[in-house]
């Protein structure tokens, strides 16, 4: 491992910032520290930069523990929420400026500086002052600025929260394309579900200071280990007792069950494609249709609860009060700690996936 936390505890007063933080991150990957704010992930990006220190554990890098090396000499690259950039510096000047410090000779800093802002796709705006810039090219500058010393290890803090939503869904596909180019190991910091799933290689779960889950963001999706990270990812109804519903008769009363909308499907009672799954269907009426561009999202009343599923826009068109079939084919089942999925018990031997 390239990087690690090991037993890993920090608290601020009675906050628990840190609970036994415990993950190892392999060189040239990059990793996600995604959670609700306030879960600590900024902490334990801060910790491992050397920018927060830890009451107790050892932050390791390139297999030595760093716990007394200043963040100076990490050799850690940061790009901050709000870009952080030197305000009376031009962008030439902003992306210099950890070399001159190092006093590297001065062919050396031009050379690396146009190399740089030619990879983040700046040239020709050297000259520029940062509120001469768009919110996307600032961050293209500090990510540049952050990488100018040549670090081994990238931490970004939020990177793109202080940039609108057109613009950080472009500057995702940029940076993933960008830390690929240079492949360098690379740690950030994000609340945005949608951000960890396009950017990151691996995704590491925290919820009140501790590590719910790490794994790639296919594994965290469609195996959650824990009830929190069940109902932290996707878009989910969470229900007290889903043991009415056919084909889950079996689940123990009391627990509660999350159903994502692709573990529903609604359908007209005329579909001769599920003709033969009618046995394992509720009724549900139509309560609301929201248009998501490219598809329909439908919230649907079954057995006095509300479902959500999506439907695809090349189907037949359907309406607001309209009863449709509903069939769920597998939910969460939740405990204090775990997530369990049960498959709907009427489908047996169906291979849903061919329908």
């Amino acid at each position: 491992m390239y990087v690690e936390m090991k037993h890993i505890n920090k608290n601020f007063g009675d906050y628990e910032a840190a609970k036994d933080i415990n993950f190892g991150v392999e060189q040239g990957r990059m990793v996600a520290l995604l959670g609700p704010s306030g879960s600590g992930k900024t902490t334990i990006l801060r910790m491992i930069a050397g920018l927060e220190r830890q009451d107790s554990g050892d932050v390791v890098i390139e297999g030595k523990v760093v716990n007394d090396i200043a963040a100076r000499d990490r050799g850690i690259g940061f790009v901050f929420q709000n870009y952080a950039l030197f305000r009376y510096m031009t962008v030439y000047e902003n992306v210099a400026f950890g070399l001159r410090v190092q006093k590297e000779e001065k062919q050396k800093i031009h050379s690396r500086v146009t190399e740089l802002i030619n990879l983040v796709g700046l040239e020709g705006m050297e000259k520029r002052y940062p509120d001469q810039l768009s919110g996307g090219q600032r961050q293209r500058v500090a990510f540049a600025r952050a990488l100018a010393p040549n670090p081994q290890l990238l931490l970004l803090d939020e990177p793109f929260a202080a940039i609108d939503a057109k613009v950080r869904k472009e500057l995702r596909g940029w940076l993933k394309e960008m830390i690929a180019k240079v492949g360098i190991t690379s740690i950030f910091v994000t609340h945005d579900q949608d951000e960890a799933v396009e950017v990151a290689d691996d995704i590491i779960i925290i919820n009140e200071g501790r590590l719910e889950q790490m794994g790639s963001p296919m594994e965290i999706y469609k195996k959650p280990k824990t009830s929190f990270v069940a109902q932290f990812i996707g878009t989910s109804a969470v229900l007290d007792d889903f043991s009415g519903f056919k084909g889950f008769e079996d689940l123990p009363k009391g627990k509660q069950a999350i159903v994502r909308p692709e573990f529903v499907e609604a359908f007209k009672s005329d579909n001769e494609k599920f003709k033969s799954l009618m046995h394992a269907t509720e009724t549900g009426v139509i309560k609301d249709i929201a248009f998501r561009g490219s598809y329909q999202e439908l919230t649907l009343e079954v057995n006095g609860i509300l479902l959500s599923t999506n439907r695809s826009l090349e189907r037949r068109p359907v309406r607001v009060g309209e009863q449709m079939c509903v069939l769920v084919y597998r939910v969460y089942i939740l405990d204090e700690t775990d997530a369990e999925i049960h498959k709907n018990q009427l489908l047996k031997g169906v291979d849903i996936e061919a329908l």
